[in-house]
């Protein structure tokens, strides 16, 4: 087990934000004519995926951590789902989706990682979990 002091030593937390990263480079390949709507929703949601985390680290409670995990988690689908109509519509090849769509994947995978350690009997409320 390692201390985690801050959502900054969380390896998920990183990694979504290198999915903010993504979907913002793609949608800035988007139709303007979508601005108010898929690319401003699907920025949103990608977004809240490390803001969710960041919060509910910062929480004081592992039930409030998990809530806020559980947010993340389902932001993280939100995006999947956006990226799928995304390219169904046509607006982006596959191509140019694949990069945010892994690294929702990786995301989404991990944050399930991080819901079950916050479960474990052993976690301690001082935020000490195992993060794969």
């Amino acid at each position: 087990m390692s201390e985690l002091k801050s959502h900054k030593d969380l390896r998920v937390w990183h990694k979504a934000i290198e999915l903010v990263t993504a979907v913002y480079q793609l949608t800035q390949c988007l139709h303007k004519a979508e601005q108010y709507g898929l690319i401003s929703q699907l920025q949103r949601a990608a977004v809240s995926v490390p803001t969710n985390i960041a919060e509910g680290n910062g929480r004081g409670t592992r039930k409030d951590y998990a809530r806020f995990i559980d947010i993340a988690r389902g932001s993280a689908s939100e995006v999947e789902t956006l990226l799928i109509i995304v390219v169904k519509l046509g607006l982006a090849s596959p191509g140019n989706a694949a990069q945010a769509q892994e690294l929702t994947n990786d995301v989404g995978r991990m944050l399930t990682g991080l819901a079950a350690s916050l479960s474990k009997e052993g976690f301690e409320e001082e935020g000490q979990a195992e993060i794969t």
